[in-house]
């Protein structure tokens, strides 16, 4: 097989052994219709130059990469679902492919599957995704990227030619396998599912496989000792990817522990929603009854989730040190909300206290727009701060700036400079409307595909999602 000089296979987390994965076989689909390909994050990996051809067997048969892992491994996790805890989980329809090398940082990913097929940990589910789940979640990834939230990429997307029974689509329904390239298959519920057993050996030995392979910074410490500088890093990076998330706008849906890994990565996009409109109480899943995963509440949801790792490790370390970690959640995100807010508006950040004050107004502004006010649309007008003046008031949302909160927000975005002037001459610019990703283009989107095998919509999306990104420079 022809790849490139960056490929640089590390399969290392099939040396922890049989209590933490599973070797499987991959399902035998039917047909294998490539419909996306990320070739730019193919790139950074060294597997640009696969022909269509291999690009089929490796991610539709999944045939081993060279030197890299010879079996797929459905890997082992608990976790609580909705606060409820969960001992049958675990990868029930897909598995960990491959692990390499990221071309320039070096940094480890992983190559895992969604829709492949049965394992061990699939009950009595199909192993299975559905085509749309596919589009969906290619779709959520590329617009996350674009919006400057650490995610995984959706690598490839092969239709397979299955019929498929769902309760919530249209069935019978098309299938898909997809493959993601991400910074970690380890989650809160790795660990949980070892705590579950009263296995505090095998918690250490997650904890050194993180430590040695994501922070090794980290392995000065020693042996147990290494548990709370972990959480304190897994902590601050949670943080992070939360405060992007609502920089973003974007309701992940589903917060469990098992949806949470230990890289401050997001992944694993079912029932998402982006905001239309500033609204705390927006739900993405149908079945969030309660609204424990609403927009305004995942800050919270991700605290929780922490405090269940803190649980896990406890049985290793003393608690006082664990706590302290835990408890620089709430500064660590307020600072990194206020930093996402003043990247998302294109300005330099100034000091805290003035981000901190920025990033309110600016969510005083959009909930006082109300419900003509949408989201994407407020930090398309005001990107740029005081230099995007003359368009914001100028434009087709002028009337939805007279209130007080905006009067305010102006005179702040007249003491803080655009981060990268040049980029408010982007073509991206000129637009009268900004590219968003709602429920209805979604469906949109997915109906032609559907009705008629149109796939033009889908990929003019991708395309438009990756201009937006490159304008903003978020990514």
């Amino acid at each position: 097989m022809p790849v490139s000089p960056d490929y640089r296979p590390d399969p290392r987390y099939m040396t922890l052994g049989p209590e933490f994965a599973d070797e499987v076989e991959p399902a035998a689909f039917p047909e294998t219709i490539l419909r996306f390909r990320h070739d730019p994050a193919a790139a950074t990996v060294g597997l640009e130059t696969l022909s269509a051809e291999e690009w089929i067997a490796h991610f539709a048969r999944f045939e081993p990469l060279p030197d890299n892992q010879p079996k797929p491994l459905a890997t082992r996790y608990h976790g609580h679902q909705f606060r409820v805890y969960n001992p049958d989980l675990g990868d029930g329809r897909g598995f960990l492919f491959a692990q390499m090398r990221e071309a320039g940082t070096g940094r480890l990913l992983d190559l895992g599957t969604k829709g492949s097929g049965r394992t061990p940990w699939s009950r009595t589910a199909d192993g299975r995704l559905t085509l749309k789940g596919g589009v969906r979640e290619a779709l959520a990834s590329e617009m996350l990227e674009a919006l400057g939230v650490p995610t995984c990429r959706t690598f490839s997307l092969i239709e397979t030619g299955e019929e498929l029974q769902r309760p919530d689509e249209p069935s019978p329904t098309r299938s898909a396998v997809l493959t993601r390239l991400s910074a970690t298959n380890v989650r809160i519920g790795s660990f949980q599912r070892h705590a579950f057993h009263g296995r505090a050996d095998l918690i250490q030995t997650l904890i050194d496989h993180v430590v040695e392979t994501y922070y090794p910074d980290l392995a000065v410490h020693d042996g147990a000792q290494r548990a709370a500088p972990l959480l304190a890093r897994v902590v601050q990076r949670s943080a992070e990817l939360c405060a992007r998330w609502m920089a973003a706008g974007f309701v992940h849906g589903v917060l469990n522990t098992d949806n949470l890994n230990v890289a401050g990565e997001s992944f694993d996009y079912g029932p998402y929603r982006f905001l239309p409109r500033n609204d705390p109480n927006f739900t993405a899943a149908y079945f969030d009854e309660t609204g424990l995963y609403a927009f305004g509440r995942q800050p919270e949801a991700v605290l929780w989730n922490l405090n269940q790792l803190a649980g896990c490790f406890a049985m290793l370390q003393d608690k006082d040190p664990l706590v302290e970690a835990l408890q620089a959640y709430s500064p660590a995100y307020r600072r990194a909300l206020s930093l996402a807010m003043v990247r998302r508006l294109g300005l330099k950040p100034r000091t805290e206290q003035e981000d901190v004050g920025l990033a309110n107004l600016a969510f005083r502004a959009l909930g006082e727009g109300g419900a003509e006010l949408r989201w994407e649309p407020f930090f398309f007008d005001w990107f740029g701060g005081a230099a995007s003046e003359d368009r914001a008031m100028g434009g087709p949302r002028a009337h939805l700036y007279s209130g007080a909160a905006v009067a305010e927000l102006r005179g702040w975005l007249g003491v803080y400079e655009p981060d990268r002037p040049e980029r408010l001459d982007q073509p991206y610019f000129k637009r009268p409307e900004p590219e968003e990703l709602l429920y209805d283009e979604i469906e949109t989107i997915w109906a032609r595909i559907s009705e008629a095998d149109n796939w033009s919509a889908f990929d003019e999306k991708i395309h438009s999602i990756r201009t937006m990104g490159a304008a903003c420079g978020l990514a």
